[in-house]
């Protein structure tokens, strides 16, 4: 190998450690910060809305920009904006760390989330351009294990940080991988821009963004006022004929963000669900669990990472693993499998009481991991093999933005649920619907607070039943899930070339 040679692929390697190590700090910004919702609430007093936001104010934001920023990059540069993001997510994160106002906080993961798109979007177009063939494909591969790394140590690492130091210090691990990426990033990327780029389509990025914003905020509001109030319906409404008009404009303009004729292709659209599959029966439990162990459960930081292992470590072996078995088995079979053991383990731990043993919990909890493990490591992949090969690109910002922006959707969705569900347990009187918020969040003092007359263990109770309702109900929609994906997937994967779909 000649010293050029060797040179460059010196650089590119350095380059996709870079983006490996922003791949790893983006999940500990989701997982970390889930781990401490119960204790922020209950340090700054913080309302049911206001804890919902931190982490919806993060997923909003960074799904809802990743197409931009595709763009952006394209045509102001790939390693500028990758440098731009890296600095901007460990400058915020940094500040998070001395946040206490929760007002600020919110507002501070919103712009920590778009700075992952950014970092994210930049790193992406940057190595797509350092790397071909058979070399591209493993260096995307060692990026989603870097991802998956990070959501299955994340927990623990984030539990470890928060007992020994306090809640704040779960930013300290995302400062450190980001600044490090942005030095080795600096040095190691060169630039690259698409000289044939057009302008950025300003009105369909605006009008999406809205629609996505003002529909979470809706969905937000309903536990505390009720779908029929005004908060819940006029930004729904508002929403819907946003929605409409991002259709309008993306079949009116001549580069469209967000190419429609691609929804012509049958497997192309269950991509698209399957992109949003893992949402309801993986990510919302990310959350979900944490809340309960550490606030209803009471169980501490550390142990409480440790289960979250049992959901998340999956992701470090077998993905790989079901790359290995298309040799044997078609995709759709594979994914639709694994959505339904994902559902399997939904149930069971449907099932299990509060009470439960934590070796029973943790059991049901890594037949969850296991199976959603298994279309976790085909999806990006079929992202881009459903579609012809000249519009893969688009294809691949498509998938990313369902999948991320979809997991917002349904945080906000279920968390709705979770609060209803629970009101709808209890004795109708004053106090039911706050105290319902608040343990939607795991801050059980404060319920105890709104509802003076009801015991601990009582409300307890009817949490842990509103939790096992809610977790038959993402049951269900797993497994529906998983039927429509092998009707939809399923089609012309006997020999037919993934471009005819």
């Amino acid at each position: 190998m000649s010293e050029p040679t060797a040179l460059r692929t010196s650089h590119r390697r350095r380059a996709l450690i870079a983006v490996c190590l922003t791949a790893a700090a983006m999940p500990l910004t989701f997982t970390g910060t889930a781990m401490i919702l119960p204790i922020i609430g209950r340090e700054l007093g913080a309302s049911a809305i206001e804890i919902a936001w931190v982490t919806n104010a993060f997923m909003l934001t960074f799904g809802s920009t990743l197409m931009v920023m595709g763009a952006i990059a394209d045509g102001s540069g790939r390693r500028r904006l990758f440098l731009i993001g890296s600095v901007a997510f460990a400058l915020v994160s940094l500040m998070l760390m001395f946040t206490s106002d929760m007002v600020i906080f919110d507002w501070l993961r919103a712009a920590q989330g778009l700075a992952a798109a950014a970092t994210l979007s930049g790193g992406m177009a940057a190595l797509a351009q350092l790397f071909d063939g058979p070399a591209r494909l493993r260096a995307f591969s060692l990026i989603g294990t870097s991802f998956g790394a990070g959501l299955s140590l994340g927990p623990m690492i984030s539990g470890v940080m928060a007992e020994a130091f306090g809640w704040h210090s779960v930013f300290m691990p995302v400062v450190a991988l980001a600044g490090m990426a942005w030095l080795i990033g600096a040095h190691a990327m060169g630039e690259s821009r698409n000289p044939k780029a057009a302008g950025l389509d300003w009105p369909g990025a605006l009008s999406f963004t809205a629609a996505l914003a003002l529909f979470t905020y809706a969905i937000l509001s309903v536990p505390e006022h009720g779908w029929s109030s005004a908060t819940a319906v006029m930004p729904l409404l508002a929403a819907a004929l946003l929605g409409a008009g991002f259709v309008w404009i993306e079949h009116s303009v001549r580069q469209p963000i967000l190419d429609l004729s691609l929804f012509r292709y049958p497997r192309f659209v269950g991509v698209q669900l399957l992109a949003a599959a893992p949402a309801y029966g993986f990510v919302v439990l990310l959350i979900l669990l944490p809340m309960r162990f550490v606030g209803i459960e009471r169980m501490p930081e550390v142990t409480t990472g440790l289960m979250m292992m049992a959901l998340s470590a999956p992701l470090l072996i077998l993905p790989v693993l079901s790359g290995q078995l298309t040799r044997w088995w078609p995709p759709a079979t594979l994914c639709a499998s694994g959505l339904g053991l994902t559902a399997v383990g939904l149930a069971g731990l449907a099932m299990l009481p509060l009470t439960a043993p934590a070796w029973a919990t943790a059991l049901t909890m890594l037949v969850i991991g296991t199976g959603i493990s298994l279309p976790w490591g085909l999806m990006d992949g079929l992202a881009v093999s459903v579609v012809p090969r000249e519009r893969a690109g688009m294809a691949a910002g498509i998938f990313s933005t369902m999948r991320v922006a979809g997991e917002g959707v349904a945080l906000a969705v279920v968390g709705a649920m979770l609060s209803t569900l629970i009101v709808v347990s209890m004795p109708d009187s004053e106090g039911v619907t706050t105290a319902a918020n608040l343990l939607a969040v795991g801050n059980l003092e404060a319920a105890r607070s709104a509802l003076p007359d009801v015991d601990t263990a009582e409300l307890v109770a009817h949490y842990g039943y509103a939790f096992s309702r809610l977790l038959w109900i993402l049951a269900a929609i797993t497994l529906t899930t998983a039927v429509v994906l092998l009707l939809t997937l399923g089609r012309g994967e006997s020999g037919e070339s993934l471009d005819r779909a």
